[in-house]
């Protein structure tokens, strides 16, 4: 609105911002509270009045813009509904200025306990109907969030975009709400300075499947298959080599977890029932194994009647049940763990484990107020057999679709074909940008060979010299950029076909370098050495940005006890400080000596396995220096050669690679 855009005003516009405005409605559970995805605090209502003003101010202004005929009344039953909710608990949020100090929280249809801010724009009645606040399954594409609604139940799988410094290793995840409880929860994110917030950012605290003992690596999932057809609702995501398929119908849900390799590999899938309950099939626990600091009391159960029929599991919480039959080739372990977060209890829940190269754990989940409808589960290649009270249900996998036969009225059967087979998403792009980026762009000279690399500029031509000294090129923390006197960098490159080589003078007063044995800082999605003054360095193969080819990048940091530096590869990209990538000779190494206003680093850096380093060449570049000042935990801020974008919070030693600069290589 400051650049004189009205986005309400134009119809493509508004229509994104509706969009906005409806996605947390279509996620929300059933008792208008956040699902937690990610870094979301865990069982936060809707219905605070932070998240209240928000809707009631853009519903007003899409009535006075160009949209109020496609959202207002959609929109408005949702207020209503929220209105109509048990008031929360007041919390304070401090990101909301003029709750501060106040008492928070609102009454049941108190739309007069909203602040000043949102009385100025609010309309004076809300017309809306909370009856006709009717949510369907949905696919929020963008967001890679599948959810099946079926009467009360809701189901939701992740099959999205990891998330960045936010993202949890939690692809797909697993969550169940139904008959009023929140039978499967995704714990969303504890307190950033407690040890336990990197329990609930790990796979094991998410009903999702991890391979070989460790958390998910960063990295993306994809809805493969997505689809609706009167009370039934289907989805089909993908991560590496694991799919998850997910089948809801009007009385319970089919869970298909599935791995295919060409190696034996350790597939564990964790359930985190809410309630109290435990396995009904007879047998036993003994005491087994589950590596993990925040896991104690780990048991395995051993059936009286060892073979491949299902376990099954019942829990119980608010006079609801849920019944799980539980089908797989391999044992279930019980163990405890941290609770959701808030709740300041150890929970009780369960890992289905097993080793090998083709893998399928097939799970019915029924939540039920009276005697369970499932009798039993048979599973047997791509077909999965219901037995209910009213028959035998078929569910089968062609491939390309989902056949459901289901018994009707006396000999007939209904049948449905769920398909909906999805195409990969392309990334978002925003509708307007009123100033798109200017990749920087660079000279880098060729030579016969390799500098001395002792924290000199000796063998490097200092005639293209790349700056880091403006204002637009600094990403802050609390303080702006302090100026070019108390930080800014002079930096110099060169090549062979063996490496890319760098050499940069950082001016800054007051070193403060980490100590290679230094205590462990124990910080939430950060490696130490970004809270050091030093250096990170990526490259990617020909001038593209890094997506498809691949980019290094390196966490440089010169050693406060010698002449050398150290480097690590940066965990967003395909790095190997010490392997030596394409260019071979031992990887990342380097130099580093003190100067009068500050220090210069010499290093080497292999080109990624994927460039052809070859006169008029181009190649993906960034160099980011890092801002350590003495009495500090965390880093002050960083200056950035491709530009500062913004603030340095949560980025940790990523940057992301549609940001590089170009170097050119000449002769």
């Amino acid at each position: 609105r400051l650049a004189g855009v009205d986005c309400y005003g134009e119809p493509r516009l508004a229509e994104r911002v509706s969009a906005a405005l409806r996605a947390p409605a279509l996620s929300a559970l059933p008792d208008c509270t956040f699902p937690a995805r990610k870094d979301s605090r865990f069982g936060v209502s809707l219905a605070q009045p932070m998240y209240l003003e928000l809707w009631e101010i853009g519903l007003a202004r899409l009535a006075r813009g160009a949209q109020s005929a496609l959202s207002g009344t959609d929109l408005a039953n949702w207020l209503v509904t929220l209105y109509r909710v048990p008031a929360p608990e007041p919390e304070l949020f401090e990101s909301y200025l003029h709750d501060v100090g106040g008492e928070g929280g609102t009454a049941r249809g108190a739309r007069s306990s909203l602040s000043w801010w949102s009385l100025l724009e609010m309309a004076p009645e809300l017309s809306g109907d909370a009856d006709a606040w009717r949510p369907e399954s949905v696919l929020l594409e963008s967001q890679g969030l599948a959810v099946l609604r079926a009467g009360h139940h809701y189901t939701g799988l992740e099959c999205g975009l990891y998330g960045g410094g936010h993202g949890h290793p939690d692809r797909l995840h697993l969550t169940l709400h139904a008959g009023g409880v929140h039978w499967l929860p995704d714990p969303g994110t504890g307190s950033y300075v407690s040890r336990d917030l990197f329990w609930y950012r790990s796979t094991l605290a998410h009903n999702a499947p991890r391979l070989d003992g460790a958390s998910q690596p960063p990295g993306d999932a994809v809805c493969e298959m997505f689809d609706v057809q009167d009370d039934w609702a289907w989805v089909r995501g993908r991560y590496g080599d694991v799919t998850r398929t997910v089948v809801s119908g009007p009385a319970y849900v089919v869970d298909v977890v599935e791995l295919a390799g060409r190696e034996d590999r350790v597939l564990e899938l964790p359930w985190h029932l809410w309630g109290s309950g435990d396995v009904v099939t007879s047998g036993r626990w003994e005491a087994a194994d589950l590596a993990d600091e925040f896991v104690t009391r780990i048991e395995r159960f051993v059936p009286d009647a060892p073979g491949p029929g299902p376990l099954r599991l019942e829990h119980a919480a608010r006079n609801a049940q849920l019944t799980a039959h539980l089908l797989f080739a391999g044992e279930l372990l019980r163990a405890e763990g941290p609770g959701p977060p808030g709740r300041g209890k150890r929970e009780t829940f369960y890992v289905a484990r097993s080793r090998g190269r083709n893998l399928r754990f097939v799970t019915v989940l029924e939540p039920h107020t009276g005697a369970p409808r499932v009798r039993a589960v048979r599973a047997s290649g791509e077909s999965v057999e219901v037995e209910t009270a009213g028959g035998v249900e078929h569910h089968h996998f062609t491939g390309a679709a989902w056949e459901i036969e289901v018994p009707g009225d006396g000999a007939s059967l209904s049948r449905r074909s769920l398909r909906g087979a999805r195409e990969i998403a392309p990334p978002f792009t925003p509708l307007l940008e009123l100033e798109g980026p200017t990749r920087a762009v660079a000279a880098a000279l060729r030579v016969g060979g390799a500098p001395p690399l002792d924290g000199t500029l000796a063998g490097f031509d200092v005639s293209e010299p790349l700056l880091l000294a403006l204002e637009d090129q600094y990403r802050r923390s609390e303080d702006a950029y302090p100026g070019p006197d108390e930080l800014s960098a002079v930096a110099y490159t060169a090549w062979d076909e063996a490496a890319l080589y760098l050499a940069v003078e950082v001016t800054k007063p007051d070193l403060c370098l980490r100590a290679p044995g230094a205590p462990p800082l124990g910080l939430d999605n950060e490696p130490d050495d970004i809270h050091s003054d030093g250096l990170q360095v990526y490259v990617a193969a020909d001038g593209g940005e890094g997506r498809e080819n691949g980019y290094v990048g390196y966490l440089i940091v010169p050693d406060a006890e010698g002449p050398g530096v150290r480097a690590t590869a940066t965990t967003d990209s395909a790095g190997d400080a010490s392997g030596g990538g394409k260019g071979g000779g031992g990887g990342v190494r380097g130099g580093w000596q003190r100067t009068e206003r500050g220090y210069r680093v010499t290093v080497r850096v292999p080109w990624p396995a994927a460039a052809r380093p070859h006169i008029g060449g181009r190649v993906g570049f960034d160099l980011i220096i890092n801002e350590m000042l003495p009495g500090r935990v965390r880093r002050a801020g960083q200056l950035v050669w491709s530009g500062g974008d913004g603030w340095v919070w949560l980025r940790g030693d990523r940057q992301d690679p549609v940001r590089f600069g170009v170097l050119e290589l000449v002769a």
